[in-house]
């Protein structure tokens, strides 16, 4: 099997793993993964509008409208309208919603680093190694997925 077959099979169950693991760990709220990325770009760069969010996210402003509408009804997400234009609505992440996302990147740290406690030293530094060249296969697909959007 190749590299990118491996990784690829590898990834989504991975991923999984780590957020039902961290839910379990502490109990946290069964958000939905697609929510957790929101909160993460509110938190991080927010307040934004449903289309510099959609931007952040890599995905359709419809998308994140869908998002916004439950977890606005849910008390994660602020809509506020602006003071110039009354049709532009700025998202923030709320007070409670902060919290379970530090609840949950806590959580989710400990979770990892007892799995990775586990590990060989051998496995452990090959993951370390491995980091750097994730970090750029990560931003190489963002970047490609930004410019093949129909948005772009």
């Amino acid at each position: 099997m190749t590299t990118a077959a491996s990784l690829s099979r590898l990834l989504g169950p991975l991923r999984r793993a780590v957020l039902r693991s961290t839910r379990t760990a502490e109990d946290l709220p069964d958000l939905p993964e697609a929510q957790i990325e929101l909160l993460r770009v509110l938190s991080d760069e927010g307040p934004l509008g449903t289309k510099a969010a959609a931007e952040q996210l890599h995905t359709s402003p419809a998308t994140v409208s869908n998002l916004v509408r439950t977890m606005s009804s849910s008390g994660l997400v602020d809509r506020n309208t602006t003071h110039r234009d009354l049709r532009t609505v700025q998202l923030s992440i709320t007070p409670r919603a902060r919290r379970l996302l530090e609840r949950y990147d806590k959580a989710s740290r400990q979770t990892l680093e007892r799995a990775l406690a586990e590990l060989t030293v051998e496995d452990r530094t090959a993951l370390a190694t491995a980091m750097p060249a994730l970090e750029r296969l990560t931003e190489i697909l963002s970047v490609r997925s930004h410019e093949d959007s129909p948005a772009s």
